[in-house]
């Protein structure tokens, strides 16, 4: 690191004199000149490591959002991490980090840098606001390596510590009036290198020191003003920054007639175009004039405008707004995004309806009411129609039950897991829509985790109600699964339950059977009149055999007509249930996951703007 001065560099770290005394640097020289010159003015000095430091009150800023936007953006960087990278967050943990140390020093001193480019006179006008020489000026550049600090009261060594200032760069301002200025009691003077320094580590310095104080006095000149550096790397990026900012145009003595307001005007200008807002009249914002560091013209007006900030008292609580503001913006892309984010009902309908179609509720409904009629018919049939099924059901060849035993092809399958994998990615695009894309991936994952399974779940659950090829595999047959396919079927694949029958059945039983005892009655009767062991007479016992043949059809027709109504509500209910179970099973799955999602996104939304609700800049 260059030194202050090429003779400081030898003395930095102080030399034994061949006279005893103990050279220290700068100070020591200044005062061995003081004491040859015979005069009595104190030597501006810092407070000796050994000395206790004042007592100063903690940080206490007044009531206001300040402390309510901290605590919103620290509970939004915690709910955060799991979602959002490191690099993300790490600006806006940078400045928590920042307000909690500053807020743990004293409220009473406002820290204000003075920066500047080369030969700008940042270093004449720190020397004319504190009144003495303490910080070198000259034609070899950078005069300025390291940041020099002036403090007008006791109690700022935290502070400056904070700024890495080591020891013997802290100065107090000369005894005169500057020093017993009222005003500027609190008042902590820093000088900064120069900002476009060829140096590398002088640029490092500004840009550390630039993020830690409470306010800024860009020093510009009639030649420089318009530096695309300085605009673009400070104060472009600082906009937000304009209520702790003043801009300084130095070296109006060297400007003719009004070129000096001319300059100013299109100062003012370029700051417009950077988004630094200009206080005038009034209004919040940087604070702009023309001086002449080296002449004094100016230096008054600028002292007294220092010393209205430094006695508000409110430059640390601005600065860190600020810093909140600017952490804000740069989060806006993650917490905001167009759209209204969330998940509705016809969303969660849609979806609820392809699982219905995947796990085939229509088809265990349908296959409901048919086994209601089947056992409608068994019920109330002829015996004559049993016999026929009786024999159907022993698997003969070319029988209609044998024949739906095909096997189920695995295609049928496949096709029901890609409608539930189409379901859960339909389901998640609609829930992340209107969401900024680190939530919007966290809620499709949320979706896919948990739909890790689905299929087999619902393929069970379709196998416990019964459903139409449930639970078949490759070679499996509907004789291997289980071949009914009514509702309400026992867990494990057992055989189901048969549908329960009205009360009403009995007497179409009692019907039937009479109709039947009629026929075989009437068949007997004619049987023994033929063999001649009754009397002749035709009529009778065959209207009666006739009454039996037509009764038994249309009792079981009767009966078709009226199980009608509850074969088909039986068939309804047994569809809704296996389409809640369906249902039910989504949401635990699929639809509750990416509801708790949504829930943290709206949670980090409402910290988010409550960070933003009391921004000081608009951002």
């Amino acid at each position: 690191m260059t030194a202050v001065t090429d003779e400081d560099q030898g003395n930095d770290n102080g030399t034994r004199k061949a006279d005893g005394r103990w050279d220290d640097g700068l100070i020591a020289r200044r005062a061995a000149a003081a004491a040859t010159r015979g005069t009595a003015e104190p030597v501006p000095r810092a407070p000796a490591d050994d000395e206790p430091d004042p007592q100063v009150e903690a940080y206490a800023p007044a009531d206001g959002p300040l402390p309510t936007r901290l605590d919103a953006l620290r509970e939004l960087v915690g709910l955060s991490r799991a979602r959002l990278d490191r690099d993300t967050l790490a600006e806006a943990g940078r400045v928590l980090d920042e307000a909690a140390a500053r807020q743990r020093l004293s409220s009473r001193h406002t820290v204000i840098a003075v920066a500047g480019a080369t030969g700008s006179g940042k270093s004449t006008l720190f020397n004319a606001l504190a009144g003495a020489t303490i910080s070198d000026t000259g034609l070899r550049r950078p005069t300025t390596s390291q940041p020099i600090a002036c403090s007008w009261t006791d109690g700022a060594a935290g502070l400056l510590d904070r700024l890495a200032v080591p020891g013997r760069l802290r100065r107090r301002p000369h005894p005169g009036p500057a020093a017993s200025d009222e005003a500027l009691q609190g008042l902590v003077l820093v000088d900064l290198p120069d900002h476009d320094s060829a140096a590398t580590e002088h640029r490092a310095q500004v840009d550390r020191v630039l993020a830690l104080v409470d306010a800024v006095i860009w020093v510009v000149d009639p030649e420089k003003y318009a530096d695309a550096a300085l605009h673009e790397r400070y104060l472009r990026p600082l906009a937000g920054h304009a209520e702790v900012t003043f801009v300084v145009l130095n070296q109006t003595d060297r400007l003719p007639g009004e070129a000096a307001d001319l300059v100013l005007d299109d100062l003012r200008r370029l700051l417009d175009e950077d988004g630094i807002a200009v206080g005038e009249h009034g209004e919040p914002g940087a604070t702009v004039m023309s001086l002449s560091a080296l002449t004094g013209d100016g230096v008054p007006e600028l002292r007294e405008l220092l010393g209205r900030f430094v006695q508000d008292r409110t430059a640390a609580t601005r600065r860190l707004s600020a810093d909140v503001d600017a952490a804000a913006a740069r989060l806006r892309p993650v917490y905001v995004a167009g759209g209204r984010a969330g998940l509705g009902e016809r969303a969660r309908d849609a979806f609820t309806d392809r699982l219905a179609e995947a796990v085939g509720a229509a088809a265990a409904g349908q296959a409901a009411e048919r086994e209601w009629r089947r056992n409608a018919s068994r019920a109330c049939g002829t015996p004559w129609l049993r016999l026929w099924r009786w024999y159907e059901n022993r698997g003969l060849p070319g029988s209609l039950d044998r024949m739906g035993q095909a096997l189920t092809p695995p295609e049928e399958e496949l096709t029901a897991r890609q409608r539930v994998e189409q379901a859960v990615r339909t389901v998640a695009d609609d829930a992340a829509e209107g969401l900024p894309g680190p939530w919007a991936q966290a809620v499709r994952e949320a979706a896919f985790t948990g739909a890790e399974g689905l299929p087999e779940a619902l393929d069970d659950l379709a196998v416990r109600a019964g459903a139409p090829g449930a639970g078949k595999r490759g070679g499996e047959t509907e004789t291997e699964t289980g071949r009914d396919t009514g509702a309400g079927a026992q867990p494990g694949g057992a055989r189901p339950a048969k549908p329960p029958r009205p009360k009403w059945w009995p007497v179409a039983v009692l019907a039937q059977a009479s109709m039947t005892l009629l026929q075989i009655f009437g068949g007997l009767w004619l049987v023994g009149q033929i063999v001649g062991v009754l009397e002749p007479g035709l009529v009778t016992p065959a209207l009666i055999m006739l009454a039996g043949v037509v009764g038994g059809p249309l009792v079981e027709w009767a009966c078709a007509a009226a199980i009608r109504g509850p074969a088909r509500r039986y068939g309804q209910d047994a569809e809704r249930r296996l389409r809640e179970a369906a249902a039910g099973c989504g949401r635990a799955r699929v639809l509750d996951p990416v509801a708790a999602e949504l829930a943290r996104y709206r949670e980090v939304r409402e910290r988010y703007v409550t960070v933003t609700k009391f921004s000081t800049t608009g951002r």
